[in-house]
């Protein structure tokens, strides 16, 4: 199963799932990321963060989803929609689910307080990817409606 992780600037979020998913998933998953509007690098706190879990996050770069090598089988949006934040639309028949995560990018304040908001996203993240893979592996085919269910379910999931 591939997961892709979208966001539109595809620096920090998606980059923090896509690295996490990857350092804790099975063989047989793997999560990239991509944004609809790429910065063009990683966010230099999301690999300072990484780096203090011990996640690897070789290969790791903000792209577009038009450099994506293959349809994913499953969508995750990332951005704070709530927070007025424009969320990019993928329009290929998969499964998609949001998980609305603040941006950590626009986080203001001391370097404790920014770190800080990195480490919120993290932890939902991470959260959100744990309850994600403890679902029953043959879920999504066998019944593509409880699937769905658990994957807005988890959307709402705070450590």
């Amino acid at each position: 199963m591939n997961i892709l992780f979208l966001c539109t600037g595809n620096s920090c979020r998606s980059i923090l799932a896509e690295a996490t998913f990857n350092a804790l998933a099975p063989a047989g998953m793997r999560a990239t990321s991509a944004g609809s509007r790429p910065t063009g690098y990683v966010h230099p706190r999301s690999l300072a963060l990484l780096a203090r879990k011990g996640i690897p996050a070789e290969g790791c770069r903000s792209k577009s989803w038009d450099e994506l090598p293959a349809a994913p089988d499953v969508v995750v949006t990332v951005c704070a929609g709530a927070a007025g934040e424009a969320c990019p639309v993928y329009l290929a028949p998969v499964p998609r689910t949001h998980w609305g995560v603040d941006d950590p990018a626009k986080a203001t304040g001391t370097d404790a307080e920014i770190d800080a908001a990195f480490e919120r996203a993290y932890r939902i993240l991470r959260a959100r990817i744990e309850a994600f893979l403890a679902l029953p592996a043959d879920l999504a085919r066998r019944d593509p409606a409880a699937f769905k269910a658990e994957l807005a379910r988890i959307g709402t999931l705070l450590p």
